[in-house]
């Protein structure tokens, strides 16, 4: 363990009421007491108490009034002594507090180095760490309360049951192996196979909703595409309920690319507005359609808008024929006029793919249109109350690795393999489950893992 004690600002920087700076470490009080000024030294005073005074510089002279909060070690953020110095909120006071620290003897943290200490000091497993970024960079009520189910260790606990299972499995195989002659390989067998049965059983669960669970966390990117005029900066506008995209009544006014995150029914939304789709001499205009093409391309929903005002016409059609094979939603707009283009006009050339009517201008229907990207992406089946489904790509790569190696040893056994080599199997995946958790991972990918953090957290 490195025993530098570390500071770093713990908010935004900015103007605000409080600035925090967070400092952890075998020295944390001691380094905060020869800066701070207060009626009593903070080397005597109990944990978990805050106190008022000044932080000085080398001249004894005020820096800032700030609250000094002391908690020590174990019942900390990172298990050892943490001070926080609550100071005046504002670029100035909070970094010179933090430079004055550091003269003190403390060392600036990297990125996400305290919650890395509370992960290598036994507090908080891997899992929960990861979770602590999500609960960060949540964006909606859903993505926020999957992520706290994971920081109090809900994914940590299942994981851990399984992984008692497997270990309790490869005693049974090692007595096996070095007592033949008792005789007890068929009741070991047995056992394997049962249990094993369990283990994947238990795997599926966590797994049966971890599509939808990844994307209440990371979201979707939504494009809307269409030809000139059809009303996708009308839609942008009312979705977003301001009018962030330029709309008038001539064609091609749209030439790049507009990003804005919505919330639709909890599920994160990267919203792409696109230059009107069709054949054009003008240079600017070409490459934003191009761009267009290409963010219909990557986009995970295609929202593509018909002037339901208008009979559909040929780009409408190509239009129509390229989103055959994804998700998509046909959007029927302007339906505050009289309508030209039915349902059953669309289905003619496309079957498969749902249709919502609206109108962008009077902001009517757009709640249909949220609907419908609910049922797409949730299909109804994660429940408001239910937040225990496991949402980072890592550890689903990691559940579905472990499951191929738990059916290997039920494959062995059907095979009449050797204990020993159904024991190397049982070991790959107990191993691997210990990835989530953080007991089997890398140094390498630890200091990836937290690097994605910002600095003071």
């Amino acid at each position: 363990m490195n025993q530098d004690t570390i500071a770093a600002i713990a908010t935004a920087i900015g103007e605000g009421g409080i600035g925090i700076i967070r400092v952890s470490g075998i020295d944390a009080i001691h380094i905060v007491d020869k800066i701070f000024k207060g009626k009593v030294s903070l080397s005597t005073v109990e944990t978990h108490t805050i106190h008022y005074g000044k932080i000085t510089n080398q001249d004894n002279q005020m820096i800032d009034e700030v609250l000094v909060s002391v908690f020590k070690a174990p019942r900390t953020y990172t298990s050892e002594d943490v001070v926080e110095i609550n100071c005046h909120g504002g670029v100035l006071p909070v970094t010179k507090v933090l430079e004055r620290t550091i003269e003190a003897g403390a060392r600036l943290a990297e990125p996400g180095e305290f919650t890395k200490r509370a992960f290598l000091n036994g507090r908080i497993d891997l899992s929960q760490a990861e979770a602590i970024i999500d609960v960060i960079r949540s964006k909606t009520d859903l993505s926020l309360k999957a992520a706290m189910s994971q920081v109090q260790g809900k994914l940590s606990n299942d994981i851990a049951n399984l992984r008692n299972k497997m270990i309790e499995l490869m005693a049974h195989i090692e007595v096996t192996i070095d007592y033949p002659e008792h005789d007890v390989e068929e009741v070991t067998k047995d056992r394997v196979v049962n249990t094993s049965k369990e283990v994947v059983v238990e795997i599926d669960k966590l797994l049966e909703n971890s599509e939808q669970g990844k994307i209440i966390r990371d979201g979707i990117s939504a494009v809307i595409v269409g030809r000139p005029n059809v009303g996708k900066s009308s839609l942008l506008n009312a979705i977003l309920r301001e009018n962030r995209a330029i709309v008038t009544d001539i064609p091609g006014t749209t030439r790049d690319i507009l990003e804005e995150y919505i919330n639709v029914k909890g599920i994160p939304v990267r919203i792409i507005d696109t230059a009107g789709i069709r054949e054009t001499e003008d240079v600017v205009e070409k490459i934003g359609v191009e761009r267009s093409r290409k963010a219909m391309e990557d986009a995970d929903l295609t929202l593509l808008i018909l002037n339901a005002f208008e009979e559909l016409h040929e780009y409408d059609i190509e239009l129509l024929k390229a989103i055959e094979e994804k998700h998509a939603i046909i959007v029927l707009n302007k339906t505050d006029l009289p309508q030209k283009i039915s349902k059953d006009s669309i289905n003619s050339y496309l079957k498969n793919q749902p249709i919502v009517s609206l109108s962008a201008k009077e902001e009517e229907g757009i709640e249909d249109l949220y609907s419908e990207i609910e049922r797409i992406f949730l299909s109804g089946q994660i429940r408001q109350s239910d937040f225990s489904f496991v949402t980072n790509t890592r550890h689903i790569a990691l559940l579905k690795s472990a499951r191929a190696s738990v059916l290997d040893v039920l494959q062995g056994i059907e095979q009449d393999m050797p204990m020993d080599i159904l024991a190397i199997d049982l070991k790959t995946a107990w191993d691997t489950l210990g990835e989530v958790v953080g007991e089997t991972v890398s140094e390498g990918l630890i200091d990836q893992l937290f690097s994605q953090f910002c600095l003071g957290k």
